[in-house]
Formats: C-alpha cells, sequence, structure tokens
C-alpha cells in the first residue's frame, strides 16, 4: 500500500512538472516574441489580454488533472474518461510502446494538451496583421514539433525497447548515421546509394540538342508512329531538379507525354555555381524559355508550339510569353501551368519568410551576384512539414538507428539547387513582397513591359487541393489574369503528390468545372469529383491543340545535333 501510495505521489509529481512545462513553453514562445516584434509587425503588439491568458492556463490545468486521474484509473484497471488523441495524420505516438507503460502513455497526452494550450494561446495574443498572426502560428508550430518527447531519446520507449533488443547497437548505429549526415551537411531522408540520374532515375530516352550557360534544352525520342505537328516545351521549376517528372517509367510524367503522341522538348536548369551568381530574372527568361522556344521551333518547323510551366517554372515560362507577346511574337498556341502563382496575394507559409527587412539583407550580401545556397532552399522547404520532412528522420536514423528505405521522390528532395543571387532576390521583392507581375505594365523584363493579360491562348491550369506552396485558391486567381479560355482542374493531394500521380495507377481523384468566373470557393461547390488521376484530362485538352498528326521524326536537325544522351549534365551537377 505504502508502495502504492509512493507511486501514484510521483505520478502527480510528474503531472505537475507538465503542467509548469507547458507553461514554460508559452513563456518561452512569449519571450521570443517579445524579443522579435518587429518580425510580427512593423511595432510592438498591444499586450495580451490577462483574463485570457488566465482562463487558458486554468484550462490547461484542469485537464492536465484529469488527465492525470484517467491514468491512476487505468493502472487501476478501470475504464479511462479522458484520453488526448493526435490530430489526424500525426503518426509520432502510433507505436504500441507509447501505450503499454502508463508513463509514457502520459507522457505523449500531456504533450499534446500542452501542444494544443501554445496553439491556443497563439489565437488570444494580439498581432498587428493576419501575416503578423500567421507567423506566430508558424513558429509556435515549430516550438511545438522541435519539443515532442518523440524526438529525445529519455522520452521515447521506441528507442528504449530498440536498444534493449539489440543490446546498444541501434544507437551505436543512430551515432554512426548523425556523423555521416553531419559530414554531408543536411539529414539524410533515402537511401541514395540505391539511386543513380540517368540509371534508375531520368531514363526517358532523349539527348540534349542545345544547351547554354543557363540551361540544356532536351528532346525526348517519340514512342508513337505518328506525333501531332505542334511539338511540347516543358519549362519546370529552376529551385529543383526537373527529373520529379521523370523519375522512373511508372510514374514519369515526360514518358506519359511522350506516349500521348506529343514530340516533347524540356528545358533542364543549370545547377549554378559562382560562375553563374551574376544571372538576373532576365537571363532566365531569355536564356530559358524565349531561347527554348526559338530551337524547338526551328528543329520541328513550326510557327507554333505548346508550352507548359511546373511551379516557378510556369511563372518563368509565362513572364517570357509576355515578352514574346510584346514583341509581336505569339509562338505559343496553348498553355499548360501546374501549381503555378501568378498572384501572389496569399503565397502560404513561403510567405511568412518573405518580408522587407530580408530582402533587403539579401539584396545587400547576393543582390548584386552570389548563390542562394541550396541548402537555404532545402531547409526552408523541410521545415514546411517539419515532422514528415526532419524530426521523423531524426527519430529514424538517429535515435532508432535505422537506415531510410530507398524512396526516388526523397532521392529528388535532397538533390537541391543553388539560386543565383540577383535571379533569386529579383523573385523574391517583385513576387512574394510586392506583387507586381499580377499588374499590367508594373514590371520590365528583357526591355519589354510585361501584361499577362495579353496571353490570349488557351490555358490548361492545375491546382492540388492540399498544396502548401501554392495555395490553390491562389492558383485560381490566374484565371482573372490570363484572358484566353480557361481549363481550371483541382487535384487531390499536395504540390509534388497531387502532379505526378500516374494515370496508370488509378489512384486519387480530381475536381472539374467549366465556369471559372465565380471565386474559388463557389467554383469548388459546384465542381465534379472524377475518380483517377487528372493526367488522363490533360492528354484529351492537350491533343485538341497538337496540330494535325503526322510521321515521328528523329531528334534534332543537322543545325541542332545530339549533344549528349538525356539526361544531361546539368541535371547530374549536385550543389556543394
Amino acid at each position: 500500500m505504502a508502495q502504492g501510495s509512493n507511486n501514484n505521489e510521483a505520478f502527480l509529481g510528474s503531472a505537475m512538472q507538465f503542467m509548469q512545462a507547458g507553461q514554460s513553453m508559452a513563456q518561452q514562445f512569449m519571450d521570443y516574441l517579445g524579443k522579435n516584434a518587429p518580425a510580427f509587425g512593423n511595432t510592438p503588439p498591444p499586450p495580451a489580454d490577462p483574463q485570457a491568458l488566465t482562463a487558458l492556463q486554468k484550462k490547461l490545468m484542469d485537464q492536465q488533472m484529469s488527465l492525470w486521474q484517467a491514468m491512476l484509473a487505468k493502472q487501476k484497471g478501470q475504464e479511462q474518461d479522458f484520453k488526448v488523441a493526435p490530430e489526424p495524420g500525426d503518426r509520432r505516438f502510433a507505436a504500441p510502446e507509447w501505450r503499454e507503460s502508463p508513463i509514457y502513455d502520459y507522457l505523449h497526452q500531456a504533450y499534446l494538451l500542452n501542444v494544443r494550450y501554445l496553439k491556443e494561446m497563439v489565437e488570444v495574443l494580439p498581432a498587428q496583421d493576419d501575416k503578423g498572426r500567421e507567423k506566430m502560428r508558424f513558429l509556435a508550430r515549430q516550438v511545438a514539433d522541435a519539443m515532442a518527447p518523440s524526438n529525445f531519446a529519455a522520452t521515447n520507449p521506441e528507442f528504449v525497447k530498440l536498444a534493449l533488443e539489440t543490446k546498444g547497437q541501434s544507437i551505436t548505429d543512430g551515432i554512426n548515421n548523425l556523423i555521416k549526415d553531419f559530414e554531408k551537411g543536411r539529414i539524410s531522408m533515402t537511401d541514395e546509394s540505391v539511386f543513380e540520374v540517368g540509371k534508375n532515375i531520368a531514363t526517358t530516352e532523349g539527348a540534349v540538342v542545345y544547351e547554354n550557360d543557363v540551361m540544356q534544352l532536351i528532346q525526348y525520342a517519340p514512342l508513337t508512329p505518328k506525333v501531332g505537328t505542334r511539338p511540347l516545351l516543358v519549362v519546370p521549376p529552376c529551385i529543383n531538379k526537373f527529373y520529379i517528372m521523370d523519375l522512373q517509367p511508372d510514374n514519369s510524367l515526360i514518358r506519359y507525354m511522350v506516349e500521348q503522341g506529343n514530340t516533347v522538348f524540356l528545358v533542364s536548369w543549370r545547377n549554378p555555381k559562382e560562375d553563374q551568381g551574376q544571372l538576373g530574372w532576365d537571363d532566365y527568361l531569355e536564356r530559358g524559355p524565349i531561347d527554348a522556344l526559338r530551337v524547338v521551333r526551328e528543329i520541328t518547323r513550326v510557327k507554333q508550339v505548346n508550352a507548359l510551366g511546373f511551379c516557378v517554372g510556369g511563372t518563368i515560362l509565362t513572364s517570357a510569353l509576355a515578352v514574346l507577346k510584346a514583341r509581336g511574337d505569339d509562338c505559343v498556341a496553348s498553355l499548360t501551368l501546374l501549381t503555378t502563382l501568378l498572384d501572389f496575394s496569399d503565397t502560404g507559409e513561403i510567405g511568412l519568410f518573405i518580408d522587407e527587412q530580408g530582402i533587403a539583407a539579401r539584396e545587400a550580401t547576393i543582390g548584386k551576384g552570389g548563390l542562394l545556397p541550396a541548402r537555404d532552399l532545402a531547409n526552408t522547404f523541410s521545415f514546411l512539414r517539419a515532422n514528415d520532412l526532419v524530426w521523423n528522420y531524426v527519430t529514424g536514423n538517429y535515435l532508432k538507428g535505422q537506415k531510410p528505405q530507398a524512396f526516388d521522390l526523397l532521392y529528388w528532395n535532397s538533390d537541391s539547387t543553388n539560386l543565383p543571387g540577383p535571379f533569386a532576390c529579383w523573385y523574391m521583392r517583385n513576387m512574394y513582397l510586392e506583387n507586381n507581375l499580377r499588374v499590367p505594365g508594373r514590371l520590365t523584363a528583357c526591355g519589354e513591359k510585361l501584361d499577362l493579360g495579353s496571353l490570349d491562348m488557351p490555358v490548361y491550369l492545375l491546382a492540388t487541393r492540399e498544396d502548401h506552396i501554392v495555395p490553390w485558391q491562389s492558383a485560381f486567381q490566374s484565371t482573372r489574369i490570363l484572358s484566353g479560355k480557361v481549363r481550371f482542374v483541382l487535384g487531390a493531394s499536395g504540390h509534388i503528390a497531387g502532379v505526378i500521380n500516374p494515370a496508370s495507377k488509378n489512384k486519387r481523384s480530381f475536381w472539374i468545372n467549366d465556369e471559372v468566373k465565380t471565386d474559388a470557393e463557389g467554383w469548388l461547390t459546384a465542381a465534379t469529383e472524377m475518380k483517377g488521376s487528372w493526367w488522363l484530362d490533360w492528354a484529351d485538352w492537350i491533343k485538341e491543340h497538337c496540330g494535325e498528326q503526322r510521321a515521328a521524326r528523329k531528334i534534332g536537325t543537322t543545325k541542332y545535333k545530339a549533344i549528349e544522351p538525356a539526361p544531361g549534365r546539368y541535371v547530374r551537377e549536385r550543389a556543394v
């Protein structure tokens, strides 16, 4: 009896410590806000309502006490009347070890209560504006994610169990994994030894037929006896490697495009080194899509081509087309934009990283020349989904000593690219900070005033419903900017999985609605959900713009001979 009493007292002491931990976490967050007020608005916000904060603290203490009592009841074999469940999709505490021991069962539920408290506290704190509020939410999530008991050896029962079962080998393996990743300067997300660009990823047959200091132009070999007269030029994003569109044959969007009877060309951006640190936005337009469109037309001997841009590649492509339009050149018959922003009013959480102070600092250091390192970009995108792309691997690689599984998409995710400083600074200021591209005539590129409203070709717009990089409602705003007939399609899932959704696997779904004059939410309310991949819908649409069928031709011409096999050497260059 005395022993049981002592256990209960120890348990109660632990409960009180976790109540204090939640308040301590919140106090650290408040202290940070006080020291960094300019980052959350131009002036420090007014003080928080003390009554609201007191009410939240009381709520936390009541809930922690209820949880403690439920744990005591569980020890006595009684039914628990109070449980704290993780949010949907949170797998950190899914293993049975978190519930087999009353200590760890209590530990993770107490943490979840503290996280709720922190999130609720953010909502009662005053903020200068909506962006300031979003910054506080983002920071609170980063603090909460970092403090999870699953991230620490002493509070992770999976670590303890595995260490005992392996007689400490898992600890040794974890330390070795940590040392290797420290040497690489990044967290390993996949078994990188399994993949090789050009060998088992990016294997669609083709050749580089043109190159300059910004990009290589790849022409892919035909897979059908006949092709449409109009070729298709693909412009991927320059902030990562193009082979996300050509991973392996069964999930390659590029191969699918070729299989549909398109003569496909693709811009493979160079991974810039110091020698390319002077390149700016105009260089990427002129020596990227504009150069590529000229060469594609010369090779295929046509006046018009179809063009497709993905993410920032779509922004670059559309800007380049506006330059050509101003020069009187209507060389694109149809335009496809995949998860692309033209109106940057709402850029999701990425926009939280971009403000006048930050951009001015970048402009002062790399705005005239230099590089925005790939590591900075990779870390930014990873911490947008920290539990999935950071702490998941901290736990698996270092605490459990596991070797990451081979996954082509995560290999691509780790193959980051640098950006030239002038390009990056111009892009962040004029797009993310000032949202200038949507305003006719406000921006000048390649000596021409940009007016996206002058683009009147048919347009296929794809957004994805769970996209945290290009919110689908923001992508929908392109229907208000471009003047051609628009087909807007909303895919399921996120920025990558929603786009790379092979038709053959018949997974997920997409929404269609021909009426695009309503607002985004009105469009979705009236939209029809279609099972399967949007690839099939796009294939039907692009066929209407491919022109007459003709016999497929070999790669290149006498003038544009094959320089090297696809995927080329530019995509193989890794950031250092």
